[in-house]
């Protein structure tokens, strides 16, 4: 499995216990649609290796995890900071103007006023604010993603249409 046909599902935080449980940070939006999973792919020297799940037990978006043939303290301990992915067909279907971040890079920009602003570079996310990262111009602008901002996400047409704050694009052009 290639890294590229997956997504970070979270990441192993620290060990539970003495017999090989971990636990698990789960960095997605609804950790209950994870609850009965039976295996994983965790990331060991850049590569995704699978590990099966004996058990999963979730607490919000944390989760102890029993991995088979992990039953030692120290065995856990070597998966520590490694992060957990799973294929991209795994994720749920989203229905509107929904998006995963992955499916829009590259799709095209269109203000309601300015008109096409450039492509979908990148997205950062972070508690604060995501934002959507497009050349334009040659420059790297930052778009906010919130519904006031992002009007609709054509899957068929490439095409996410927005409604820039005003200022927005001066803030780059200065």
């Amino acid at each position: 499995m290639n890294i590229d046909e997956c997504f970070q599902l979270g990441y192993i935080i620290k060990k539970h216990g003495l017999k090989g449980e971990v636990n698990v940070l789960l960095d997605v939006d609804d950790p209950q649609y994870y609850q009965e999973l039976e295996s994983v792919f965790v990331e060991i020297n850049k590569k995704l290796v699978p590990f099966f799940i004996d058990s999963l037990s979730l607490k919000g978006n944390k989760a102890v995890v029993k991995f088979e043939d992990v039953d030692t303290a120290e065995l856990a301990d070597e998966l520590i900071g490694n992060s957990l992915f799973l294929p991209l067909a795994v994720l749920p279907k989203l229905s509107g103007n929904q998006f995963y971040f992955h499916e829009i890079m590259g799709y095209e920009v269109i203000d309601e006023t300015q008109g096409s602003i450039g492509e979908v570079k990148d997205v950062y996310a972070s508690p604060q604010q995501d934002l959507l990262a497009v050349d334009f111009n040659q420059k790297e602008i930052l778009v906010p993603i919130n519904d006031e901002i992002i009007l609709s996400v054509s899957h068929e047409e490439k095409k996410v249409k927005v409604s820039l704050p005003e200022g927005l694009l001066d803030i780059y052009l200065e």
